[in-house]
Parts: structure tokens; C-alpha cells; sequence
């Protein structure tokens, strides 16, 4: 039996096609792919304190998921978050400078968090020597967390870099490479991307031939706990910015430096350079060292390509309270806990979050161009502008 319609027969197709015309449009203004964001995230880092903190003393198993527990809200709330991993999952001994090796429950707790990507060229990555590196490569594939800047060998190489990472309708091409290893060789034929202008500017040609939407240069760079970016620094950044490269992440230094977006500035290249995210999680406790940025970038569809349409940074801290004898390390989004003193069981550890704050806050104030603090109100996230 024929079900009675509450319209003529003849005027059925009219309506059928008027109501797919109006899904058809309201997808063209609302579709996820229109906007994406995009978080960088600095030093993720295992000291020996780390390693200690996070062992079950009985089961001799590893926990790192508290370490994020208070930072998870902003990283989850992005759509691609990326991170520089400085750690091998090397294997036993675990143990942390000068040749780290972490459990790779670390690792875990990184992707537990919201972490979808990991870089992994560092000045730390040849620590455990050539199984080091397989050791570090296999163990992240086999958790499931993507990552690029060292390699098995050259094929795989061939085949994996850049990273590709198609999300809501964009395609990104991911790099990473490093200075240096702190002189340890790495032997064939496993690869760790090393800083070469000439390699990278190749890189960055067959990187175009996928097409990406946008070019993402994630670099080791940098002297160690110099604020301020050197020449070669700027002039590498411009270079690849001329070279189609679009953002330029960097890491290493363990504190802060400078972020810069050229935005419709005459006679440059649109783009952002992130000189320095500092320290996202460690045991480096001197000033400066004890935090660290998340930078965070929106980029929205603009006819058949993506423009870079937001950017802004968080600060965050490392909070490493004294818990039943333990050192606990918690990472605290600043803006949010900054007028929070009576979380803090130790006066000490409020007042030295507020020197981390006030430092970065100076250097950033004066020195960026176009990105400004993410801040909280109380129960949302805004640009300070």
C-alpha cells in the first residue's frame, strides 16, 4: 500500500530538488573543511625526575597521563596537534640526559592527550645509537602516533617525507630536521634529518608536487637558552618562507623566542615563523627553562586554498609539586592558573610561575608580530588583541 503524501504528486521532484539545493548550500557555508586549526607544541622531554615520577614502584609500570591532565583541554580542542618528541623509546636502561631513553608509555600519554603528531629530529635522536632510532621509529608505529624526522632507511625515507596529512578537506605537507646530534654518528641505514639548505630546498620541491595546501618546516635549531634567534636563524626562515614554505616551527633552544606573521606586509611572503616554543615538559627548573608556548593557527578556505587567518600562542608551565616524596610534573595552561594561588600547595611554585609569566610575556610583547596571547576568561579561550 502506497503510504498518502502531504503534497501533489506533481509537485514532489520540485521539493525533492529544493530541499537537496538548500543541504547542498548550508554544507558550502557550515562544512568542517572551511576552517582548521593547527597547535605546535615545544620540548616534550624525559629527565630522569620524569621517569621516576611516572613508575609504579610495585608493577615497575610507567604512567604519564596526569603530566597533561590540566593542558588536555587546550591541545584536544585543536584539530592537528604537533609536537617535538626529544626523547628516543630506546629501550632499557630508561634514563634521561645525556643520552635519553623513556618508556614509551610516554609516548602514549602524548596521543592520550591530543598529540596527533610527532617530530622526532633532534640533537637527542641518535642517543641509543643506530637500535635507538629503529627502537623509536617501531615503537611509535606500533602505538599508532605518526611521526617523521627519522627513518629506518632510505626507502622508507623515499616513500614517508614528507608526512601528508589530510584532515577536513586539506592536504599538509609536514618536515623536520635538525642541526646536529651532539656529534654521535648515525650509522646506515638509518636517517635523521639533518639541516642542509640544499636538502631541504629539494625537500621542499617534491613536497610541491603532492600539492599540499600548506608547507609546514618544523626545525632544531638555535643556540640553547638564548632568547633571541641568531642571523642564520632569520635568514634561513626567509629563505624558506621564499621558497613556498608557509609556517616554520622551531625548537631546541628550551626557552622562548620570537613568533612572526607576515601578513599582507609588502614585499613579503605571507607566512609565520615560530623561532622557539621552549620547554613543553622536563626538569629543567632555572628561569626561562620551567615552561614554554603552544602556538596555535587557524587557517580558513579561501576559493580552492587555505589562508592562514588566525594565530596566537598559549604560555604553559611546568607545575612540579612534591607529592608523597615524589616530584610530580603537571603542565598548567599560565592564563588559566595565573590567579588561581590557592592551587598551589607551595607559595614558592606560584610566585615562580608569575616570573615565567611576566619574562615571556616582556619578550613576546616586544618582539612578535601579529600573534598575541591566548587568555582566559573564566570559562573560554580568547585572543588578547
Amino acid at each position: 500500500m502506497k503510504h498518502p503524501s502531504f503534497y501533489p504528486a506533481p509537485l514532489l521532484p520540485v521539493i525533492l530538488l529544493f530541499s537537496l539545493f538548500l543541504q547542498a548550500n548550508s554544507q558550502s557555508l557550515t562544512a568542517p573543511g572551511d576552517k582548521i586549526s593547527l597547535l605546535f607544541i615545544g620540548d616534550v622531554m624525559g629527565h630522569d625526575e620524569q621517569i621516576w615520577s611516572a613508575e609504579n614502584r610495585e608493577s615497575h609500570t610507567y604512567n604519564y597521563d596526569d603530566v597533561f591532565q590540566f593542558i588536555k583541554p587546550v591541545i584536544s580542542e585543536a584539530d592537528i596537534a604537533i609536537a617535538n618528541f626529544e626523547v628516543t623509546l630506546g629501550g632499557q636502561p630508561f634514563m634521561g640526559y645525556p643520552q635519553f631513553s623513556s618508556p614509551a608509555e610516554l609516548a602514549v600519554a602524548c596521543a592520550n592527550a591530543g598529540i596527533d603528531y610527532l617530530v622526532t629530529a633532534n640533537n637527542h635522536s641518535a642517543d641509543r645509537g643506530k637500535n635507538g632510532i629503529i627502537n623509536t621509529v617501531n615503537r611509535l608505529d606500533s602505538i599508532g602516533i605518526p611521526h617523521t624526522g627519522t627513518f629506518l632507511n632510505k626507502a622508507t625515507k623515499d616513500s614517508l617525507s614528507p608526512l601528508m596529512i589530510k584532515r577536513n578537506g586539506i592536504s599538509i605537507a609536514l618536515l623536520n630536521y635538525t642541526y646536529g646530534t651532539n656529534g654521535i654518528n648515525v650509522p646506515v641505514p638509518v636517517i635523521v634529518n639533518m639541516l642542509d639548505k640544499d636538502v631541504i630546498t629539494g625537500d621542499i620541491q617534491k613536497a610541491k608536487k603532492n600539492k599540499p595546501d600548506i608547507i609546514i618546516l618544523f626545525l632544531h635549531w638555535g643556540t640553547e637558552y638564548d632568547t633571541v634567534p641568531a642571523k642564520v636563524q632569520t635568514d634561513l626562515a626567509e629563505y624558506f618562507l621564499s621558497s613556498g614554505v608557509d609556517l616554520v616551527i622551531g625548537s631546541h633552544p628550551h626557552v622562548i623566542q620570537k613568533m612572526v606573521w607576515y601578513n599582507n606586509i609588502p614585499g613579503k611572503k605571507d607566512g609565520i615563523v615560530v623561532y622557539s616554543l621552549g620547554n613543553f615538559v622536563s626538569n629543567q627548573r632555572k628561569p626561562k627553562t620551567d615552561g614554554g608556548s603552544i602556538v596555535r593557527i587557524e587557517l580558513t578556505r579561501k576559493n580552492d586554498s587555505f589562508i592562514i587567518s588566525d594565530a596566537g600562542y598559549y604560555l604553559t608551565w611546568v607545575y612540579a609539586p612534591i607529592e608523597k616524596y615524589r616530584k610530580k610534573f603537571f603542565i598548567l595552561p599560565c592564563s588559566e592558573y595565573e590567579n588561581r594561588r590557592e592551587f598551589f600547595t607551595n607559595p614558592a611554585d606560584y610566585l615562580q610561575m608569575g616570573r615565567f609569566i611576566t619574562a615571556s610575556r616582556a619578550l613576546l610583547n616586544k618582539q612578535n608580530l601579529n600573534i598575541p596571547e591566548y587568555v582566559f576568561n573564566g570559562s573560554s579561550w580568547l585572543l588578547r588583541k
